[in-house]
């Protein structure tokens, strides 16, 4: 099956809800808490009635899940997982590592996805089969297979406590060629891309994964959560090379 009707309406609305959010960001963006005390803005919430209504008018018979309260059941076993800006507190910060996240799920499987970074202008994209992209060109994770030659990006560094091998972190941490935490979606992007050999990240809700796994995987990357489950519902997740994998499922998974 292709994917290509996807592809480009996917990346034009990822595209267009980047725009508004940049226009957002020159003035007020009106900075609240949710319940979980994380950050939302005028543009989290703008951004996704965007999208949402995009992808309506597309594509009427899929479901949505958003990250802002987007919820629609789906007619035809497909749904689109969305978050609006990734990455709320680099975008009030002004950094450069946000992203536009859309990920389409069917019957429970990732087919599709975009990772946007407005910011940048850079866009990921991948479709079932059909290979991961960088702005149009294909990317493929690194072949590297040992600690010691690897970049290993770590994410959520203040919920690692919640986990068996929390204790042991920083010296496993220290087996590494280097170690970098620039932004979730931002190191993911660079595993996938062969800029990166690995991603662990402690804290993960489906709207944050179901765009980047299906682009991971494309580009030959494999991924799990910390019980070893290939799934975007546990979490947390790690991407890595195919010659990491056991290395960190040995560690994470405990």
């Amino acid at each position: 099956m292709s994917y290509q009707n996807e592809l480009t309406i996917g990346s034009a609305i990822a595209r267009k809800a980047g725009d508004l959010a940049l226009k957002i960001r020159e003035g007020n963006i009106g900075i609240e808490s949710k319940s979980d005390e994380s950050p939302v803005t005028i543009a989290d919430r703008a951004c996704e009635k965007l999208i949402v209504e995009e992808l309506t008018s597309a594509f009427p018979d899929d479901g949505l899940l958003g990250e802002e309260g987007a919820c629609r059941e789906s007619k035809n076993g497909r749904r689109w997982i969305i978050d609006p800006i990734d990455g709320t507190r680099d975008f009030i910060r002004g950094t450069r590592a946000w992203t536009v996240l859309i990920g389409l799920e069917e019957n429970g499987i990732m087919t599709a996805g975009f990772t946007y970074f407005p910011a940048t202008g850079e866009m990921y994209s991948a479709a079932k089969g059909e290979g991961a992209y960088r702005d149009g060109t294909r990317i493929r994770c690194s072949t590297i297979n040992k600690k010691s030659e690897a970049m290993l990006c770590c994410n959520g560094l203040s919920y690692m406590y919640r986990y068996p091998f929390s204790s042991k972190l920083v010296d496993y941490l220290a087996g590494y060629w280097t170690v970098r935490s620039m932004g979730g979606c931002l190191d993911s992007m660079m595993v996938a891309s062969g800029r990166a050999d690995a991603w662990i990240e402690a804290q993960a809700a489906p709207w944050d994964l179901a765009p980047v796994k299906i682009i991971a995987e494309e580009a030959g990357c494999v991924t799990f959560d910390f019980k070893g489950v290939d799934t975007i519902y546990g979490g947390n997740y790690v991407i890595c090379t195919p010659g990491l994998a056991e290395e960190l499922r040995q560690f994470v998974c405990r």
